[in-house]
């Protein structure tokens, strides 16, 4: 159903090298850079992503997207993983996102971002939540910016596929996300371009494992068994000292930098050792 990509894309980025000695941890004094990537630089960034892609060893996605149109007829948690899955499909085939952050970790413990703005949705004609484009707007986020300047869903997801080196099993990253189910299915969509996503959760996680391999992580889950941290992505980067990105600190690929901070934090700290449990388990979606 989901082809791999073509066999000359194997050539061109080598495939990572064995690990004999752990990533140093990222220094949380130090803020990470975030490149906001437009249509007139979407080559350019392309092209830098793909270099710094080239000694990844972890990746954090977060995608914001414009809300819920479809919501469960009683308690989230009372639904079983196939309801919980048919509603994320019933928004995510719908919904067309507004902006992509990708978090890179390479094996010197250096980390940048790219938050790709893309150009799809249009507020007076597709679906959404009002409510979540306010919240949106309120950290900077301009739709109407997005629909002029952006990128197009369908060339990111054809970067992503052929060209970054971030995608397909092969390459044995770790994947990062935050109460992760639908930045991992929103991220699926772009790289299948467009398409409506796998009829199950048997599909979905076959499809996931084939595009992004088997190492994913979801951060909500870890820090949830952390009694010492609080609740809320920001609130627990900030207390584990990690400052603020830069460049763009409010929105997509900032919440991807977070996570990936946040992940490096725990897997060599308070979870050493038990990480490889929680593998897989995307918070939305198995819990």
């Amino acid at each position: 159903m989901f082809p791999p990509p073509p066999a000359s894309f194997y050539g061109r980025v080598p495939p990572p090298q064995t690990m004999d000695h752990p990533v140093p941890m990222p220094l949380p004094h130090v803020p990470v850079r975030v490149h906001p990537v437009w249509a007139w630089s979407f080559h350019q960034e392309a092209a830098c992503l793909r270099r710094f892609a080239e000694g990844a060893r972890y990746v954090a996605v977060n995608v914001h997207y414009p809300g819920l149109v479809h919501h469960p007829g009683k308690d989230q948690d009372a639904l079983t993983a196939e309801k919980r899955y048919a509603i994320l499909k019933a928004n995510v085939d719908v919904l067309k996102p507004l902006q992509v952050g990708i978090a890179v970790c390479d094996r010197d413990g250096k980390s940048e971002a790219w938050e790709f703005n893309l150009r799809d949705f249009r507020r007076h004609s597709d679906p959404h939540d009002e409510n979540s484009l306010a919240y949106l707007a309120g950290r900077g986020l301009d739709v109407d910016t997005l629909a002029n300047h952006g990128v197009d869903a369908w060339s990111l997801g054809t970067m992503l596929l052929n060209y970054s080196g971030l995608i397909g099993p092969w390459r044995g990253l770790s994947w990062v996300t935050y109460t992760g189910a639908y930045h991992v299915a929103y991220l699926l969509k772009i790289v299948i371009g467009g398409r409506p996503l796998p009829n199950d959760v048997a599909g979905f996680v076959g499809a996931v494992r084939h595009f992004l391999g088997d190492q994913v992580y979801d951060v909500a889950g870890m820090a949830a068994e952390c009694p010492k941290l609080p609740v809320g992505l920001e609130r627990i980067a900030a207390h584990l000292g990690f400052h603020p990105p830069w460049n763009s600190p409010r929105l997509a690929a900032a919440a991807g930098v977070r996570a990936l901070q946040v992940f490096r934090s725990l897997e060599d700290g308070e979870l050493r050792g038990k990480v490889s449990r929680y593998r897989g388990l995307l918070q939305g979606l198995h819990h």
